[in-house]
């Protein structure tokens, strides 16, 4: 898309910079194609078609869902009033069914589907770090534990019961505080490296490499058909067949081959046959 427009496709917004879920609309709108220059009441106009689909409400949790991976209490709050927000004003609107415009139904259900492995990849990082910060507050919790116990047993040894009780209780309150503060400390440390990690992997997605043979069986038909390599779902079937991939990373590998190595004639990037453009990107 970004070789046929000579702009690049827009990126998902941080939480900071989310305000309403115009966003996603903008977002949504964007990704099916229409340039920049395209008439603004066009482009309301795809938005709209998107808010009134039934997939919408699903698409905008999972949208809601990756942005509020790590973020802090009070964005994660926003982003919950936005999804609130969003549900009082579909109940009195008007919504379309599933099946009136396949192109836009597959398009929903593909987004939705990117949008939660997205929050799974940025959510793998932040678990694991999580998970390492609480095994460490544990272990250094143990490590205080054995001196409070020496430290009873050394007093209970004293004749003098009763007070020596007392001054248990003093060491253990006394070591209970240091604990405390020894894990506020841990806390302050390792939140801004979940939040760097956060960052970082927010910028960075995974790229799988598709098996060398299933490539090139891939490439092979692309080559033939490259005046319009749009495999029907025959096609799809078979090539599913002959290279041991699913038809979902197939249609992922075309979708990305057409945006970097294919650019269609003038006419062709806004109609074809009669069907709108978003057709032609993600049929």
């Amino acid at each position: 898309m970004e070789a046929m427009y000579d702009h690049p496709t827009a990126e998902p917004m941080s939480p900071d910079g989310l305000s309403s879920a115009d966003d996603l609309h903008g977002l949504l709108a964007a990704a099916t194609g229409l340039p920049r220059y395209a008439a603004a009441a066009e482009r309301e106009e795809m938005k709209a078609r998107i808010a009134s689909h039934p997939t919408y409400p699903r698409l905008l949790q999972a949208y809601i869902d990756c942005q509020k991976v790590g973020a802090p209490p009070t964005i994660a709050s926003l982003l919950d009033e936005i999804q609130k927000e969003n549900e009082s004003s579909r109940r009195g609107g008007v919504s379309s069914v599933v099946g009136a415009d396949p192109e836009l139904d597959e398009f929903m259900e593909t987004y939705c589907e990117v949008l939660v492995k997205y929050r799974s990849d940025l959510a793998r990082p932040f678990d694991e770090a999580t998970t390492f910060l609480n095994t460490i507050e544990m272990q250094l919790s143990d490590l205080c534990k054995p001196s409070s116990r020496t430290i009873s047993d050394d007093v209970a040894g004293s004749s003098e019961e009763e007070q020596s009780g007392g001054e248990v209780e003093i060491q253990e309150s006394h070591f209970r505080g240091e604990d405390k503060e020894l894990k506020d400390k841990l806390l302050r440390k390792y939140s801004g490296y979940l939040s760097s990690l956060r960052e970082e992997f927010s910028k960075k997605k995974k790229k799988g490499k598709l098996p060398k043979e299933a490539r090139q069986i891939l490439l092979d038909w692309w080559t033939a058909h490259y005046k319009w390599p749009y495999p029907t779902e025959a096609d799809k079937i078979s090539l599913a067949e002959s290279t041991g991939l699913d038809q979902k990373q197939i249609n992922n590998w075309f979708i990305n081959q057409r945006k970097r190595h294919w650019k269609p004639t003038e006419n062709m990037q806004f109609r074809r046959n009669g069907q709108p453009l978003y057709t032609i990107l993600f049929g």
